[in-house]
């Protein structure tokens, strides 16, 4: 595959203030559209990169009809920037991590990680799920950016949000599953949520959700493959929280290899990104 001179990738660390407008959606409906946060060129450049290290760091071979639900959801590629030194300034890049603290209302930001989330042509949907299920940290105040490296349209999978489901906190021991799907689609009709889909975005566009926010995404029945790149963050200063189901006690040993319940949550895979 085709890879770029480190040296040709364009650097990512000027800012990109928000409106006011922008931050009071995110706060209300715990997910905003930012249009244009890549320019055209920027994404095009570590497109490069991304897709060259998820063809090398993918474990998924099977037929979509081998896999399970998760499974057919997307390939999941996760913690690029610390296995490829062309994805790095992306995943690190200031002016993404300056996006997520202006709109979690904090001065600066910390990665949780990276990960790449490749929903095929004809894979399944991303069942309703909150994020934070799978993350052992004591805030609410967590956030993550999916931003696609191609143009994506509604056919390709894209976002959809329980609008106001964040402040619900922590639903319960509930990971992406057919189950998931099931329980939490009677929630938000119960609850009356408006569901907002993302609709069509161009490559460089971003969506940030909260980690609370419950969220979904369409099967892919086109013809493309849909390339999204995620970075999850928090505020610098959290603490490690509880490791109370089996996902955060295996998330607690990956993404904050050391600590414990009750430390400063910011281990050498954890820097302050913005």
């Amino acid at each position: 595959m085709t890879t770029m001179n480190l040296q040709d990738l364009p650097p990512l660390d000027s800012e990109f203030p928000l409106s006011s407008e922008q931050v009071d959606a995110y706060r209300k409906h715990g997910h905003v559209m930012v249009r244009g946060l890549l320019s055209k060129d920027e994404i095009a450049a570590y497109r490069v990169a991304i897709l060259s290290a998820v063809e090398r760091f993918k474990v998924e071979v099977r037929p979509l009809a081998e896999r399970d639900t998760y499974g057919k959801a997307f390939l999941q590629i996760m913690n690029l920037w610390v296995r490829d030194e062309a994805v790095r300034p992306f995943v690190l890049s200031r002016r993404l991590g300056r996006v997520a603290a202006q709109l979690m209302e904090v001065d600066q930001s910390r990665l949780y990680h990276d990960q790449a989330l490749f929903k095929e042509p004809g894979g399944g949907p991303t069942p309703w799920h909150q994020d934070q299920h799978y993350w052992p940290l004591a805030t609410d105040n967590t956030i993550t950016m999916w931003m696609p490296l191609v143009d994506v349209d509604t056919s390709m999978g894209t976002m959809r949000f329980a609008s106001g489901s964040q402040r619900e906190g922590y639903l319960g021991d509930m990971p992406i599953s057919d189950e998931s799907e099931t329980l939490f689609e009677k929630f938000v009709k119960e609850r009356g949520f408006e569901i907002v889909e993302s609709g069509s975005m161009s490559a460089g566009d971003a969506t940030f959700h909260s980690g609370w926010t419950l969220h979904g995404a369409p099967g892919n029945s086109g013809d493309r493959m849909r390339e999204v790149m995620t970075i999850i963050y928090y505020p610098d200063g959290t603490r490690v929280g509880s490791a109370d189901n089996d996902n955060r006690k295996a998330d607690l040993a990956t993404w904050l290899p050391g600590l414990k319940p009750g430390d400063l949550a910011a281990s050498d895979l954890n820097p302050l990104t913005g």
